[in-house]
């Protein structure tokens, strides 16, 4: 009890106004990414709360913070716009939001499945140059999203500011940068976004200024304003069921595609946020949690989403590192939308931008330009491609890319390094002491390494410093065996481990006869499984 009761507070005050402060920056983030997404705002808003109240009060990870994202709102738009092209030649409105609400739904239950299974685990396998690249790249994306501020609707058309209008939003946007680089030298006692963001808006409110606020961002984007009831039970989800006869290929795709780009952003957000803070989350327990959160956003119209980097950075940074803090934003973020819309609405967009500017300022890893003519050549060419990619296409293309990318390169390496070095024992034994993996990549190398023709009759092929990887392996030794056997050679395989022995065994139960079992054999443990603390 005491244990939890430390994760879900860690500094009372900190986290009731870190929670504060991300609750007023989840606002335009939650808004921005529903008109991304073709959606009611309130949707986008309904979202956020949900995911950041149960992955905060149920998550891997303290201090994380979870709302709708831009990652996944652009792969709901196209399935969002199906279900509305479908809807209008059934006489239905709105039916891509039904749509959304069914797949996610699913997407809930393969993100369950995949904490159920320990599949959060393998976001450990990850190498640093793409975790790098990962965090360059995201800053960027952050930065590019937060352009779309400095500019209005005019016709119905985005124009970028211009003149008074440009100088008085950069005027603010560097304020707030200002304030939040300066306070935290005068003092930590209360968190420099937050004092920032009240001070701008109170200055902009007594100086009667005429600039873009969050009110007028969302009438500017087709909303109406921040002002609604509690979410509701999508009681009608089973009518709609009939209208994706036909469709059902496309609502699946979708929905695995959202799980994949949210697991993989959410995990590599708790990544960072465990080295911000030292200590270690759980990536499984953080699957469950984000496919639940899902699930329930499904049941109830919220949009679903996963982990904000930007917020959790925020969140983090302004001292915010229990439970309560992402329970105090989601919580905040529901008072804004029953009781303080017209407070909210009046905050200007200006000392947001400025608050995620210096996000983007704090999540860069600027050391990336020191070190990345020290590093190998081939993981630089990964850190960059990363960071490419991930404002190309987005954060879980990259990743995947990134993750082949050092895998192949990895491969290759193992594959050319494998070597066999040769004695001969006192009753003439010849002896081959393999050293490296024996996989896929090196068998072509490992079969060149065995003069049959010239060998005695007596053979020892020596596993002590290598070990058989998969099935590539197993068939290159068992056709060595056999280009032995074919000449009447005895071989025997030595220092083999139990497991290189159960897998041999396994793919064929003659490996047995050749595997000599008397010396001491080497023993490998995998600690993935131990090291994934539940917290």
């Amino acid at each position: 009890m005491k244990n939890f009761f430390n994760h879900f507070v860690g500094h009372p005050k900190n986290d009731i106004l870190s929670g504060f402060t991300v609750a007023l920056a989840l606002v335009p983030e939650a808004v921005a990414f529903a008109f991304v997404a073709g959606i009611d705002p309130l949707v986008g808003l309904y979202g956020a709360f949900m995911m950041a109240l149960i992955t905060s009060l149920f998550g891997g990870r303290p201090g994380m913070i979870s709302g709708a994202t831009g990652a996944m709102a652009v792969v709901m738009v196209h399935l969002i716009q199906k279900g509305n092209l479908v809807g209008s030649e059934l006489g239905m409105e709105h039916l891509g939001l039904s749509w959304l609400f069914i797949t996610l739904l699913f997407v809930g239950g393969i993100q369950i499945l995949a904490g159920l299974f320990k599949l959060g685990k393998f976001v450990r396998l990850i190498p640093h140059p793409v975790m790098m690249g990962f965090v360059n790249g995201l800053a960027i994306v952050i930065f590019l999203s937060q352009l779309g501020m400095f500019t209005r609707v005019i016709d119905g058309h985005k124009v970028w500011l211009h003149g008074a209008e440009l100088i008085t939003m950069l005027s603010l946007v560097a304020a707030t940068m200002a304030i939040m680089w300066l306070l935290p030298k005068l003092t930590k006692a209360v968190p420099s976004a937050l004092t920032a963001i009240l001070v701008v808006a109170a200055v902009v409110i007594g100086a009667g200024l005429e600039v873009t606020t969050v009110g007028s961002f969302i009438r500017e984007g087709g909303g109406e304003g921040l002002k609604g009831g509690l979410p509701s039970f999508q009681w009608n989800l089973l009518s709609v069921l009939p209208t994706i006869k036909g469709h059902w290929g496309e609502v699946i795709s979708t929905a695995v595609l959202l799980a994949a780009v949210g697991l993989i952003e959410s995990l590599m957000t708790l990544n960072l946020v465990d080295d911000l803070t030292e200590t270690r989350g759980s990536g499984n327990r953080e699957c469950i949690a984000q496919g639940s959160a899902n699930l329930i956003n499904g049941l109830f119209g919220g949009m679903g989403g996963c982990a904000m980097i930007g917020q959790s950075i925020i969140n983090v940074n302004s001292g915010g590192r229990g439970r309560l803090s992402g329970v105090v934003a989601a919580l905040g973020l529901l008072s804004f939308i029953l009781f303080g819309a017209s407070l909210i609405e009046q905050i200007p967009i200006a000392a947001l931008v400025g608050v995620m500017f210096m996000v983007v300022i704090g999540t860069f890893a600027w050391s990336s330009f020191r070190i990345i003519r020290k590093i190998p050549t081939s993981d630089a060419i990964v850190l960059v491609a990363v960071s490419a990619i991930t404002v190309w296409q987005d954060l879980a293309i990259a990743v995947i890319v990134g993750v082949i990318m050092s895998a192949l390169k990895f491969a290759w390496e193992n594959a050319v390094r494998i070597r066999a070095r040769k004695r001969i024992k006192e009753d003439g034994t010849k002896v081959y002491e393999i050293w490296g993996p024996l996989f896929f990549g090196s068998v072509q190398s490992f079969a060149t390494k065995f003069d049959v023709k010239n060998d005695p009759d007596q053979v020892e092929i020596d596993f002590i410093e290598s070990r058989v990887s998969d099935h590539s392996g197993i068939e290159a030794l068992k056709r060595t065996i056999e280009r032995y056997l074919e000449v009447n050679k005895m071989v025997t395989l030595t220092h083999l481990s139990p497991e290189c022995k159960a897998i041999l065994i396994k793919a064929n139960p003659r490996f047995e006869k050749y595997i000599e079992s008397s010396v001491e054999d080497p023993r490998y443990h995998v600690m993935t499984d131990l090291m994934d603390a539940e917290v």
